[in-house]
């Protein structure tokens, strides 16, 4: 089994998606998580683009980054979906693990007409949806 986490400032978007994926992409190979460093509320825009793609984290609720660190689990990768400022801010992991940066533009952020929101989100999901497909190539290969 291959433990991930993935980490974003809220937890209410990014890091939702791609725990998301992993467990749907992933298969019984993975196991996924997600947390933020802080705690924020679902991003309702992020619900709606995942059920786009057949997914419903809509039942989903956040939690923090302190949380599952106090948990003492181990990770085989932990993965920050957040500005580089943010990821910084992160805990150090106990055990060995892979650290993966990849930053997407926080869906909080946008501004615009509910079309052109959407339209920014969909972009975040496809990004992340082709992260996961990478990751899941990549560590399956090195498991084997």
């Amino acid at each position: 089994m291959i433990d991930v986490l993935f980490i974003c400032v809220h937890n209410s978007a990014r890091s939702q998606m791609a725990e998301a994926y992993l467990r749907t992409l992933g298969g019984s190979s993975f196991s996924a998580q997600s947390a933020g460093l802080e705690a924020g509320m679902l991003n309702p825009y992020t619900v709606r683009a995942m059920r786009e793609d057949g997914i419903d984290i809509s039942a989903k609720s956040t939690k923090t980054v302190e949380e599952v660190w106090k948990s003492g689990k181990k990770f085989h990768y932990v993965v920050t979906v957040c500005s580089k400022d943010a990821a910084d801010r992160c805990p150090i992991f106990p055990g060995r693990h892979r650290k993966l940066f990849w930053p997407f533009p926080d869906p909080a952020s946008f501004s615009g007409t509910d079309g052109e929101i959407m339209a920014k989100v969909r972009e975040i999901r496809d990004g992340i949806k082709s992260k996961v497909l990478e990751l899941v190539r990549t560590a399956s290969g090195e498991s084997t």
